[in-house]
């Protein structure tokens, strides 16, 4: 049956298809994201990787087991405060769709609150017949007796806006509607909205986010809105938004030019006043104060500020020319500010020492701004903050966990007490399993900081993961993670998680030290700890496996291609891997600032080598792949995966492919789904690196093989 299903698709493959091979790129088709041929051969990989990777009684109790954590009503339901209700979005087994809720904080504060259900979106999407995911609300502040509700078919970027009345719990039959779209729509007063999204043509940049930001009235067409700025078709994306609090009110436009360079203006009298600062900056207003992050040094006057400095002025008197700049942190030695809260009457500032949280509060004063530690431990531990409501008093939620220590979550006020409001119970076995933080040097000499989760005591060599991202400016920080655990550690293997550069671990040079031409020092850094590893006997190349997603895809599709001999296994979801045509695919312009420009020679002289799918070689013997991603991903096209996969597998390597139809750029839209997806790709490495916790460090050595594939294009 199995061998009549591939023939179908095979014949298929060979009658269909509205892209077709050219001589640059013969596997372009595979970018026709629905297109018969290329769901077609999509089906077949499927139902290979399928018959291969997801059946048995082991795939099948993985499969449970991380559905129960997934669904597991010991999870902490995470809250946020629009007015007097705490807000909260559940999916388990009887609401795999989702209930959007809320409750009080009294009620929250209980072991088992009860629940009051906003909106249902399991039963919303069976009566429109849609795939509904919700993504997210945006409250009329500060009434919060509306808000916009805004629905991703599938789980994809694009979405709808409704307007929903919250007292009737019903959308407004004759209320703000947006159709579908990437962009953004958000309050500009109770009768108006700002919204930048597709009105049809040339209104969309080249990374296909919005040129255009419009304020539309109430009693509008969308047509009539007031067009208020308009960017470059180059830009990224621009957009408009304000602050409704009473006494603060203030309009906003942004103009995205690059992923690292924003225009800011404030926008009074229906007039843009552009507030100068550098671009490379990020600023914000709250409550009459202007925030400034610094990404290079900023030379004001006789003073420089150094990059990764956080700054705060008055608004008024910076709008009317004043540089009265004082400093809330400046970066040192090992330092970088991993982000800040402004408060009522605090700003929380946390910072990453040598990847360690320590948060601190600031406080104007008289005689300056006074910074207390708020820090109770440190550990290797992630500390999160962020305020309750901003507008209204000094509380704010703190989150801590670390690899193996469920998160707890606490309400706290920087002048008062501290309670803790939910615990998360252990969900894996941690027995004997300890967290170091170790360091590796990378081929210039710069030190990379990795955390290795393992069993100190454990003889020999074991089955390790190693896992990645790498740009961006994003920091990777211990978590909590029962799946990890459960799918890896309780099984015996060793969990690593490297530092390396293009994150932002040590503030922007350790973002910036990687970019473009320079983003070898990235792939380098994670090679390094691989061989870290494999010199402390911690594992052998034949037990290291790899995994990342999208940007942490192209990482690891690059230790694919650079390093086949170093490593025994490798999954990339959701990745990039054709760093010819990204910039042509979906939101892939966006990111021509990180990566480099391939339409100019001189850049694609250097992208072309850490382009994976114009270095996969015929001739070499490359460790198993597995790649995934999502049919509704509009953030890196499936093509990367598709042709990746379909030029290895015609080369004979051994790859195996699976393309979930939903789920976004998350590659999964339910917990049903993300328990399949999370389960192939543990599965796969169990299977392919020998994990088993009752082996012995010989038998670990010796990988399982995995079947090869037997459908070629």
């Amino acid at each position: 049956m199995a061998a009549a299903r591939r023939l179908a698709i095979l014949l298929l493959l060979g009658q269909t298809g509205m892209i077709q091979a050219n001589e640059d790129d013969p596997y372009i088709w595979l970018e026709n994201v629905d297109g018969d041929r290329a769901m077609a051969w999509v089906t077949a990989q499927n139902l290979e990787a399928r018959e291969a990777l997801a059946h048995g009684k082991s795939f099948e109790t993985s499969e449970r087991r991380l559905l129960a954590i997934f669904n597991s009503s010991d999870r902490i339901p995470f809250i946020s405060k629009a007015g007097p209700h705490y807000y909260n979005f559940w999916q388990d087994a009887d609401h795999p769709r989702g209930l959007w809720r809320r409750t009080t904080l009294d009620e929250y504060r209980k072991p088992a609150p009860s629940w009051e259900t906003v909106l249902d979106i399991d039963a919303l999407a069976r009566d429109e017949q849609e795939n509904w995911v919700f993504a997210g609300a945006d409250f009329l502040d500060p009434t919060y007796d509306r808000c916009l509700i805004a629905l991703s078919r599938g789980g994809a970027d694009a979405d709808v806006v409704r307007e929903f009345d919250i007292s009737t719990r019903s959308f407004v039959a004759d209320g703000f509607r947006l159709a579908e779209s990437k962009g953004l729509a958000t309050w500009a007063g109770k009768d108006s909205l700002f919204v930048a999204r597709d009105f049809g043509p040339d209104t969309l940049t080249e990374s296909g986010y919005p040129r255009i930001a419009k304020l539309w009235r109430r009693g509008q067409s969308l047509a009539d809105a007031e067009a208020i700025f308009e960017g470059r078709t180059t830009d990224i994306s621009v957009g408009a938004y304000a602050t409704l609090e009473p006494g603060y009110e203030e309009e906003f436009v942004y103009r995205g030019i690059d992923f690292h360079n924003t225009d800011l203006f404030i926008r009074r009298d229906g007039a843009l006043k552009a507030i100068d600062v550098p671009s490379d900056a990020r600023a914000r207003v709250h409550r009459g104060r202007l925030f400034v992050t610094l990404d290079t040094d900023w030379t004001v006057g006789n003073t420089t500020y150094t990059a990764g400095s956080l700054l705060v002025a008055g608004l008024e008197g910076f709008l009317a020319g004043e540089r009265k700049l004082d400093v809330l942190y400046r970066p040192a030695p090992g330092t970088s500010l991993e982000q800040y809260s402004p408060m009522r009457n605090h700003v929380l500032i946390n910072v990453l020492d040598n990847v360690r949280n320590r948060v601190y509060a600031v406080t104007p004063t008289a005689d300056g701004w006074v910074r207390k530690d708020l820090t109770e431990a440190s550990g290797m531990q992630t500390i999160s903050v962020r305020a309750v409501d901003p507008h209204v008093d000094d509380r704010y939620f703190m989150d801590v966990a670390d690899y193996l220590t469920p998160t707890t979550l606490s309400l706290r006020d920087v002048g008062g007490p501290s309670v803790t409001l939910k615990r998360m119970p252990r969900m894996f076995d941690a027995e004997g399993l300890s967290i170091a933080q170790e360091w590796a040097t990378s081929e210039d000499g710069t030190r990379v900081p990795y955390f290795v989760v393992r069993d100190p005591k454990a003889k020999g060599p074991q089955p390790t993961l190693l896992y990645g991202y790498g740009g961006f400016g994003l920091s990777m920080t211990p978590g909590y993670s029962p799946g990890v655990g459960a799918m890896w550690l309780e099984q015996g293997g060793v969990y690593v998680v490297a530092n390396i550069r293009g994150g932002g671990e040590f503030g922007p040079e350790w973002h910036q030290a990687a970019l473009k031409e320079n983003r070898p020092r990235a792939y380098e850094d994670f090679i390094a700890v691989a061989e870290d590893l494999i010199r402390r006997e911690i594992t052998t190349s034949g037990q290291l496996g790899v995994m990342g997603g999208s940007n942490g895809g192209l990482l690891v599709g690059n230790m694919l291609i650079m390093r086949p001999d170093l490593f025994g296994a490798v999954v990339a979801q959701v990745p990039l891997l054709d760093m010819r045509r990204y910039h042509e695919l979906l939101a892939g312009a966006s990111w021509v600032a990180e990566y480099g420009d391939p339409d100019k020679p001189e850049e694609w002289a250097f992208i072309r080598k850490f382009s994976p799918y114009h270095n996969v070689d015929s001739g070499t013997r490359y460790p198993p792949l597995l790649v995934t991603t999502s049919t509704r991903d509009d953030r890196v096209h499936p093509g990367h995966a598709r042709k990746m996969a379909a030029k290895m597998a015609d080369q004979g390597h051994r790859v195996f492919y699976y393309e979930n139809v939903e789920g976004g750029h998350a590659g999964a839209a339910d917990n049903a789904q993300r328990a399949f997806m999370w389960a192939l790709a543990y599965g796969f490495l169990q299977r392919t690196l020998n994990v088993s916790k009752a082996g012995n460090a010989a038998d670990q050595a010796a990988r399982v093989p995995v079947p090869g594939n037997t459908l070629r294009h």
